[in-house]
């Protein structure tokens, strides 16, 4: 076994001791970051030298003290980009991919589409659609303080500012979303809300993160139901609307967007693992 095997090995194993599920993928990525490759050029490099042990081995120790990898790292991958990442901003997961593919894929044939991202957090919905929908115009709308600095690093960095506008605001309150986006213009709304009832234990990781990006009232609906009455004002006719949600609660979301009476189309999309995580809707025609 190789040097760096063998680091990997060890570091795989003690994170796993330490409850984590991707324990060797997490390792991976730590090897990857201290040797500043990519994670699938790791059986073509050569070391770690002593300095770079010792480095990789300070970062699965905090790795198993329960911190984010994505802060130890500073960096997250979401689709098509990678997005800066740490305390004070929600880590974006793979999961909220499935958001991604299903607003690519409504956005075909629309020239110069508008999109909004509610609860843009550090802009993982509203880069990527940006990137991979390049005549798009995407409104990134976020109300907490320290998220926006992280979102704005992120539009800048990536270089999407020309078709990424953000917008701090809280997205139910139409009053403030109204003055900089005029009713019936959006083509398509994402949006990646807080969705989890407040009494739901979660794991150390999601603990890292803000818990006004995680929490929503009781039943986890605070913030998405009266999401969806803005949402009814601001899209287009024939406009469509993506949200992640709590899987325990897609029904109550589907009774949400049926609640406006002004949306038809609405459908409960399962992810990978086949649980209930995002609903869909159009604006009625």
């Amino acid at each position: 076994m190789t040097s760096a095997g063998s680091e990997l090995h060890s570091a795989a194993s003690l994170l796993a001791e330490a409850g984590i599920d991707s324990a060797r993928s997490d390792a991976e990525w730590l090897m990857a970051h201290v040797l500043d490759v990519d994670r699938g050029s790791l059986a073509f490099v050569d070391g770690p030298d002593a300095g770079e042990r010792r480095r990789f081995r300070e970062l699965v120790a905090q790795r198993a003290r329960r911190i984010p990898l994505q802060h130890i790292i500073g960096r997250a991958a979401f689709g098509p980009i990678d997005l800066a990442v740490g305390p004070g901003v929600f880590v974006p997961r793979p999961e909220t991919e499935l958001i991604l593919e299903w607003a690519v894929e409504n956005l075909r044939g629309i020239s110069h589409p508008l999109v909004a991202d509610l609860c843009s957090g550090s802009g993982a919905l509203a880069i990527a659609i940006a990137v991979s929908v390049p005549s798009a115009r995407v409104v990134a709308v976020e109300k907490s303080p320290s998220a926006l600095l992280w979102l704005r690093r992120n539009v800048e960095n990536l270089g999407v500012g020309d078709r990424v506008a953000v917008l701090g605001a809280d997205v139910t309150d139409y009053a403030q979303l109204s003055d900089h986006i005029p009713d019936g213009s959006l083509d398509l709304i994402v949006a990646n809300p807080p969705y989890v009832p407040t009494d739901t234990d979660v794991s150390p990781e999601v603990e890292a993160d803000p818990a006004e990006a995680v929490f929503a009232g009781h039943d986890g609906m605070s913030v998405i139901t009266p999401l969806a009455d803005v949402a009814a004002r601001l899209l287009a006719p024939s406009g469509r609307i993506g949200v992640e949600h709590d899987d325990s609660t897609s029904s109550q979301v589907i009774g949400a967007f049926e609640a406006t009476g002004r949306f038809d189309d609405v459908v409960a999309r399962r992810d990978l693992a086949g649980r209930p995580r995002v609903v869909t809707a159009r604006r009625r025609p």
